[in-house]
């Protein structure tokens, strides 16, 4: 028997970022696997609210190539409401149990892939669960995201299996969610980048002219990733600050990415600093440009309070940047002995450990040659291999 198999691709958007860029790599390293194993994969797509007022039922084009397609026709608000206990979600559960399954041409896997999976009478149930923020940090989420509690434990009554993305992470959903151990498999995250992924790109003087705020002759520290509470920025600052003040370093900082939840007192403390003309903040930037800065890093700096997984370590070991990161959750499985961990409430610490980085060229490198090989041992290969093991667990 051929197992047929539908991932949710819901969350892939034109620019995918987080679970969006999880699902997408997973389902395109799927794909390429339906060549040697036995199984057959569909998607599954919920259109947003505009396209579903429009009665358009397509997919972003990144999904388009796919040979399998189900659209569901139902507005991804509305399947929240479903995931609510009430009377009338129940009584409409019930009846839409073999309706899903028909949407979806009787799967023998169904894969939700967004802290949620839909009930079906016969196709079992898989749902991954990245992380725990929502209940052991509620105070770095914002209050959207407050209900993911009550969500996950109404699809955990239906789902056979959970999917997350590290052992961290496992024993979270263990311990908070009463989750049987056997009932919770790991599939690692990989990174959007090779090894050799720059010298397989344009030229990198080429590259450097498209970042026209940045001297690239100037020696930097750098953060990639949302900037929010749960990142710990302040820190950085705060380390960045007293380097500068102590130390007398040359160094800029760098901080990429979005603006998120609660930001503003990350701007706040750049502004009040007295380094603050060597603090750049740069939004959304291509993946080469990424790269580039991995690349050219001095120290790549990642003090969160708490990850998942902690993918932007990954990164940075995988492009040659030298690692400082927090000694908690699952950045200790992810980095091992290729990076200097630190106490993330601690900035004197995370600022000695810097120092140490940039004082010592032997150290450094022995940081870059240890993270490149520890990167080897993640590809998303790997994960589409340990996802289809977990499906066929529970066949």
């Amino acid at each position: 028997m051929v197992l047929k198999v539908v991932v949710d691709a819901t969350p892939v958007f034109t620019k995918p970022t987080g679970v969006g860029f999880y699902v997408a790599n997973l389902i395109s390293s799927l794909n390429a696997l339906q060549s040697q194993e036995e199984f057959q994969l569909s998607i599954a797509y919920q259109p947003g609210f505009k396209n579903w007022l429009l009665g358009k039922q397509t997919v972003p084009n990144s999904l388009s190539d796919y040979s399998r397609i189900h659209i569901l026709p139902i507005l991804a608000k509305f399947s929240d409401l479903l995931f609510t206990s009430t009377p009338i979600s129940d009584l409409l559960l019930f009846y839409l149990k073999t309706y899903f399954e028909q949407c979806f041409d009787y799967p023998n896997i169904l894969h939700g892939t967004n802290y949620s999976v839909y009930p079906c009478n016969n196709s079992l149930k898989v749902m991954n669960i990245y992380d725990l923020t929502f209940i052991k940090y509620p105070n770095y989420i914002d209050s959207g995201a407050k209900n993911y509690t009550q969500r996950v434990k109404r699809c955990l009554q239906w789902t056979d299996l959970v999917l997350t993305i590290s052992e961290s992470s496992k024993k979270d959903i263990i311990s908070y969610l009463e989750v049987a151990p056997e009932k919770v498999y790991v599939t690692p995250l990989a990174s959007r980048y090779y090894s050799s992924y720059l010298s397989d790109k344009e030229n990198i003087q080429t590259l450097e002219k498209q970042v026209s705020c940045y001297d690239f002759s100037k020696p930097y520290l750098l953060f990639v990733s949302t900037l929010e509470p749960r990142k710990n920025i302040n820190a950085i600052i705060s380390a960045f600050n007293l380097l500068k003040q102590k130390y007398k370093i040359d160094h800029q900082l760098i901080l990429i990415g979005k603006k998120g939840w609660n930001y503003k007192p990350i701007f706040v403390d750049i502004e009040n600093s007295p380094w603050k003309s060597q603090i750049h903040h740069l939004d959304y930037l291509s993946d080469e440009l990424v790269a580039l800065f991995y690349s050219k890093a001095d120290v790549f700096v990642y003090p969160s309070h708490y990850e998942g997984f902690g993918l932007p370590v990954l990164e940075a070991m995988t492009l040659g940047a030298p690692v400082v990161s927090a000694n908690n959750s699952s950045i200790p499985e992810v980095a091992g002995d290729a990076a200097i961990l630190i106490d993330p409430g601690d900035f004197v610490q995370l600022a000695e450990a810097i120092l140490k980085v940039i004082s010592d060229s032997q150290l450094r490198q022995e940081l870059i040659i240890k993270g490149r090989e520890r990167a080897k041992l993640f590809s998303w290969k790997r994960t589409a291999k340990e996802t289809l093991k977990a499906y066929r667990a529970i066949i």
